[in-house]
């Protein structure tokens, strides 16, 4: 226990760190799985075939490879994230407008990987809508946007939230990763320095850091069982 004391506050930062990533990254693969989802599910042939194509090479590619690509890869193209350093945004979340750029780079892998999940979870939604309310819409003139904003969609989030919830607690657990590709300060980067480092016992460490991450998750888990016993009560 002594280890998790004297380092506490190695152990808090890494905590921020981290979960300043997945508030990002999750952000970012909503925005993202929710257009995805609407592609997959237009009435364009091309943009039906585009979403089905990514989500079919990103739910089937490992997140590791993922990971590689944006640390080694953007850079080999010439591309530091810099388009991330929005202003506002980096004042908020610092990391994203510091000179190291893995941050950007793990934001862009965990959100662009998540992404796919989160469009298969909303698109399930979606499924879930009775096809008598689209028609219906159409039926009194809504365009396919109007259809999708004003009755589609705001049904489908009520299915979808439950293994939404799911797939963003897997995106915390998966940022784990992004301390091994060069994000400096993270849960798992922190450990490292400590153990490799620092010459630290490794299970008082990895205590500290699967401390973090159900600090993350749990209180997510929680939320979503109430909210499954909330609708399983309504039906």
């Amino acid at each position: 226990m002594n280890v998790l004391v004297d380092n506490f506050d190695v152990f808090r930062s890494g905590f921020f760190v981290t979960l300043q990533l997945c508030i990002l990254s999750a952000t970012g693969a909503l925005i993202l799985g929710v257009l995805v989802a609407v592609m997959r599910i237009s009435p364009v042939p091309p943009l039906r075939w585009l979403g089905g194509t990514y989500v079919t090479v990103l739910r089937n590619c490992p997140l590791t490879i993922v990971m590689f690509f944006a640390a080694f890869g953007l850079p080999a193209l010439g591309s530091n994230a810099d388009f991330l350093r929005i202003p506002g945004l980096d004042a908020i979340f610092q990391r994203m407008g510091t000179d190291l750029p893995y941050f950007r780079f793990a934001f862009i892998a965990l959100s662009v990987y998540t992404a796919a999940f989160v469009a298969e979870a909303v698109r399930s939604g979606v499924n879930g809508v009775s096809s008598g309310q689209a028609e219906a819409a159409r039926a009194i003139g809504l365009t396919f946007t109007q259809n999708l904003r004003f009755v589609v969609l705001p049904q489908a989030w009520k299915g979808a939230i439950v293994p939404l919830g799911s797939v963003l607690i897997a995106m915390i657990k998966n940022s784990a990763l992004a301390g091994f590709f060069g994000v400096a300060g993270d849960l798992s980067a922190s450990g490292q320095a400590l153990t490799s480092v620092g010459g630290l016992p490794i299970i008082p460490v990895f205590i500290g850091i699967s401390l973090g991450y159900l600090i993350l998750t749990v209180p997510l888990g929680l939320m979503l069982d109430r909210i499954e016993r909330r609708q399983a009560v309504a039906r």
